[in-house]
């Protein structure tokens, strides 16, 4: 039988042999670094005071992870969507926040779940306007228009076959011509909609209706070619994600940064542009 102080001694040096490999697991990157959409309020745009930095609901999100998981994460600005998402698929950058699921990015990003955050498609209408809405047939005798062209494959199916919807343009504009009565209605998501609706002092007057012509949900994707991508990483990553979303945090951060963008607005140019 082996003696207790040799038992002892062998535990001893198994202990040591693999502190270095959990040190490695958990310190691996000490920082990592993500961008997302810079105009996207209030679910993320440029920090007025530190234009090279992005702040809201997804921004504080990912501070929060980061002090789980005991690393920095600097949400720098991109120039673009677009601009962040390639270098995200690069590794240049290793965290996109906001990512809707894609077939086509599978091959590139390793998606977080649950998805913390969701969009939603809506029907935005005048305020006085009566406005019967149910279902995408209660469209159909009225002029539309929309920024972009996306709205999911059965939706812009419905209205290739259907509708009157006018496309191209800002929702700025777009907005004006409902104001104007050129168009009976406008599809936009509702958060961004509603943050541009109060900056232009317009959210009196707007009313989003539903249910929603399409929802999904806003991911955070951690990159293929990010040196810091490893089982530790993505594991924590979800699990910590889990708990958040599951406390509600997600929902509490973004009706914080709802308010935190209305505030912004009131504030003249100057204390916003130093």
């Amino acid at each position: 039988m082996l003696e207790r102080p040799f038992l002892k001694s062998c535990l001893l040096l198994v202990s040591l042999l693999a502190m270095p490999a959990l040190a490695s697991a958990a310190g691996k990157c000490e920082r990592l670094v993500a961008s997302g959409h810079p105009d996207y309020p209030p679910f993320m745009w440029r920090d007025p005071q530190k234009p090279q930095q992005l702040i809201g609901a997804q921004a504080d999100l990912l501070a929060r992870l980061g002090e789980e998981l005991g690393v920095r994460i600097d949400v720098l600005h991109s120039s673009s969507w677009d601009k962040a998402k390639d270098e995200v698929r690069s590794g240049r950058i290793d965290l996109l926040a906001g990512a809707a699921l894609s077939l086509g990015d599978l091959e590139a990003l390793d998606y977080v779940h649950p998805a913390p955050f969701s969009r939603a498609d809506v029907v935005w209408v005048r305020n006085i306007a009566s406005f019967p809405y149910i279902e995408w047939a209660d469209l159909r005798e009225r002029r539309g228009a929309a920024v972009g062209k996306d709205f999911g494959v059965s939706f812009n199916r419905y209205a290739k076959a259907n509708l009157n919807l006018e496309q191209g343009g800002t929702l700025t504009q777009l907005l004006q011509k409902l104001m104007l009565g050129e168009v009976d209605y406008v599809l936009h998501e509702r958060e961004p909609a509603d943050a541009l609706a109060h900056t232009l002092g317009l959210q009196d007057d707007l009313l989003a209706l539903q249910p929603a012509i399409r929802s999904e949900g806003l991911y955070l994707a951690l990159s293929h070619n990010s040196a810091c991508n490893d089982p530790w990483l993505r594991g924590q990553l979800a699990k910590k994600m889990t708990e958040l979303t599951a406390a509600g945090v997600p929902e509490a951060l973004l009706q914080r940064n709802v308010q935190r963008w209305k505030a912004q607005q009131l504030q003249p140019a100057s204390a916003t542009n130093p």
